[in-house]
This record gives structure tokens, sequence and C-alpha cells, in this order.
């Protein structure tokens, strides 16, 4: 291979001193489900125009969330994004700047970390927020990881309401390092009995509001059994509009707040990359994951901004890291910032409203179907659909009609019959009169 000048006896070293016979033993904690057998179906080689050609045909097949109505969420969501957030993230000096380790040539980026620190923080009601995540699940399983070293016990409860990807980036983390996990069967109505699955081994309780299904979930009776037995609550959201109208998390009794940001000044992008949110209280913060941006001044008393709490030994040993991720979503927590500004706090209160408004209105044009009501008895932009047909074939069919019409639950909770009828629709503020109408008719037409 012509730019990979190891030889054979050098994978034999490397090898030997890892302890692998072979190359795929590295791969053993992979499922074999997720692993490829040989070599993708393309062409070995191909010119730069045939590339282009077939990439873009490729991309034909898509169907773009602007290009139709669209209902879809289920921990990524549809909003309006100004233009004028594009044309700032794409400044150069925002653009192209890298990890600010050197304060003295990185000031801009401190200062805007500083305050995307400080709008997470009054969001969620919390003491101090980090300078981002890769993501919401990533950031929940280091919340768990956070939860555990405050505690020194290593015991998670996870809430049936969890996103399932979430519960299984948890589950997958914690595997690795012997801690125990109990997981809740999935739980659309909010009726699980959370608070008898605390005990004095418990480290954390996770908690998602809204649920997954869209259920907004009381936090605070949640809080105070868990601080009774000295285990802390995480608070969980995947739609942080919802912040700009259900009381914050930290106002619940949450220790640890982590959720996604991705509504806020991020687009939907084929999964990413997007921004996770993680905030926490002032006394934890020596066992917060990540980067931390501080305030002072500096020789000559200006105001300036440092990389703080956490040296740079700490992100590149991790034998001496509070985390494995050492690093933050740059560009998308600018982005967020960007957005945010531009919003303000009233601004959001507002957006917010509309929100739930649009989501209010396409739940009363769904329940009037025959066989067709809605679960929830409370939630935010985001509700769950229970179908007289499977929702998947539903999803599908809508598809066709050029509706995108929401997730089902079966696709991400596989081989449970209880959820292969429930349907998760989102409604945002870009959902029009006609969108809804659309909607509704062609699902009208499809359980016919």
């Amino acid at each position: 291979m012509r730019y990979l000048p190891l030889s054979d006896a050098d994978r034999a070293d490397m090898r030997a001193r890892v302890g692998v016979s072979d190359i795929d033993e590295i791969f053993v904690d992979i499922p074999k489900s997720a692993r490829l057998d040989g070599l993708l179906d393309l062409p070995k080689r191909q010119s730069e125009f045939g590339v282009e050609r077939d990439m873009s045909r490729m991309a034909l097949k898509n169907v773009p969330a602007s290009a139709v109505p669209f209902f879809v969420g289920a921990g990524a969501y549809k909003h309006h994004v100004p233009a004028s957030v594009d044309h700032l993230i794409q400044r150069s000096e925002f653009l192209t700047s890298y990890t600010p380790y050197q304060p003295e040539i990185t000031q801009g980026t401190l200062q805007y970390l500083f305050e995307f620190q400080t709008q997470v923080a009054a969001l969620t009601a919390m003491d101090v927020a980090n300078a981002s995540m890769y993501d919401g699940s990533t950031g929940t399983a280091e919340a768990v990881l956070m939860a555990h070293r405050v505690t020194k016990r290593n015991k998670a409860v996870l809430s049936g309401g969890l996103h399932p990807q979430y519960r299984e980036v948890v589950e997958g983390l914690t595997a690795m390092a012997g801690d125990t996990v109990e997981s809740l069967p999935a739980d659309p109505n909010a009726t699980e009995d959370i608070l008898s699955q605390i005990d004095d081994e418990t480290s954390c309780v996770v908690v998602q509001s809204p649920s997954f299904y869209g259920q907004l979930i009381d936090l605070k009776p949640i809080a105070e059994k868990a601080h009774a037995h000295g285990a802390l609550l995480i608070a969980v959201f995947t739609e942080v509009m919802s912040l700009g109208l259900i009381e914050p998390p930290g106002a619940q009794g949450a220790d640890i707040v982590v959720g996604e940001g991705q509504s806020i000044g991020n687009g939907l992008n084929f999964g990413g990359p997007y921004v996770g949110l993680f905030a926490t209280r002032q006394k934890y913060i020596r066992q917060m994951p990540g980067r931390l941006c501080g305030e002072t001044v500096d020789a000559n008393g200006k105001r300036g901004f440092v990389l703080t709490l956490s040296t740079r030994e700490q992100h590149i040993r991790r034998d001496k890291a509070t985390s494995n991720i050492c690093t933050n979503s740059g560009l998308c927590c600018l982005a967020f910032t960007v957005h945010m500004t531009l919003l303000g706090g009233k601004g959001l209160e507002k957006l917010a409203k509309i929100n739930h408004a649009h989501a209010v209105k396409l739940k009363a044009m769904l329940e009037e179907l025959p066989g067709v009501s809605v679960i929830n008895d409370a939630f935010f932009n985001e509700f769950t659909v229970k179908l007289p047909m499977e929702a998947t074939a539903v999803v599908e069919a809508l598809a066709r009609r050029g509706i995108l019409g929401g997730v089902p639950v079966a696709r991400l909770e596989p081989g449970k019959a209880e959820l292969e009828n429930l349907l998760l629709v989102a409604s945002s503020e870009v959902n029009s009169d006609e969108d809804r109408d659309a909607f509704v008719a062609a699902l009208k037409e499809v359980l016919a």
C-alpha cells in the first residue's frame, strides 16, 4: 500500500505487543452483525467525474426534510435556523480555530465557549456547564460515569422513558468498566415505579423529560428519593427547545443535566455532528468531564478567558483524565450560541410556545381519525400516537405519498409486540397548516 509504509514485520511486532495473533481479534467487542464481511459493493477505482456522477445519483434518492411535510423527531428535530447563524460561523476566525490551549492567541474561541457555558447553565438552572460534549447520548454515558466517581458506587437505574439509543450508549460504555445498569422496560404511558428501584446501592437515576415518548415527567419526587439514598439524579432531554417553556431540571432537583442541543442553531444533518450539553452543581465541578472555560484577568488587569480546572495532561493522559472525551463540539456549540443570542430568553420562550401550540393542533386533528389515539397526557412538541396497524408499514406508506410522518417506536425498540403500533410524531414551528392537513389526509387514506 503506497500510503501505509508499515511492513509485514512491523505489523507482526505490533500484534505481538498488544497480544493478538490476528487483526480481527481487536474487533471482538463489536457484534458480528455490525461488521462487514468483505469489501463494499463499490468499484475499486473510479474517475473523479465518475465518482461525482454516482454520488449525485445516490443523493437524489434522499428526500430532504425541507422538501415535504416533516413530522420526524425522536432525538433529532427540524427547526428554522436563521441564515445569520451560518454566515457568522463560517467567518474564517471561527471556522479555522482549533484547540484553545494557548489563551494568548485564542481569546475569541475561549470567549464564545464561556458564553455557551453561561447559556447552558441558565437554560438548565444549574451552577456550571462545560464547553459541550459530542452529543446527548455520549453526554448521558459520561454523566453516569461521573455519578459513579462522585458516589463511589457503580449501579445506575435507567428509566424506561430514556431514548433507546442513549440507553444503548450507557450500557455499552459502562459494561467495559464492569458497572451495573438496571434498565427499566419501555414506558410509553409514564406509569413506571422508578422510585422503588432506588436503594442504598444506587449511584444514579437517569430520567428523560420530555421522555422518548414525549411525556413530561415530574422530577422532584425522583430527586428526593435519590438524595435520601445518597444517589444522584441525572436529568436528560433530547429536545432543548423544551427548556424555553417547561420548568428546568435544575429547579426540580437534578444533580447533573445532559442533553442534545441540536435544535438550537444546528440543522438536521444525517445524524450529526451535533452538540451535547452538560451541566452540574458547583460541588461536583471537579468530576465534570470535558473542557471548562473560565473568566480571569491578564497581567494588565484586562478581562480574559482560559481553560481551567483541567490541565492539558488530563486531555492526553487517560489515566489522569475524568473522561476519555476531552474535546468539544466547537463549531456546533458556536452555532448554538449565535442562535441563542439572536433569540434571547423571550424569543426562546415565544418559539417554544409556538412549538407546543402546533403540536396541540396536530394532536387534535389526529385524534379525529378512526382508530387513532394519542397516549400522552402532557407533552411539549412531540407525542406518541397509537395506530390500528403496525406503525412501520404506515410510515412507509406515508413516505410514498410524500409525507415524512414520524418514527415508528419499533424501529428503535425492535422485537416488542406491544410497541409495534406506536408512532412518535413531532411538530415544530416549521410545520404549516397545509403540512398538518396533508399529513392527516394521507394518514386517513393509509388507514382506510
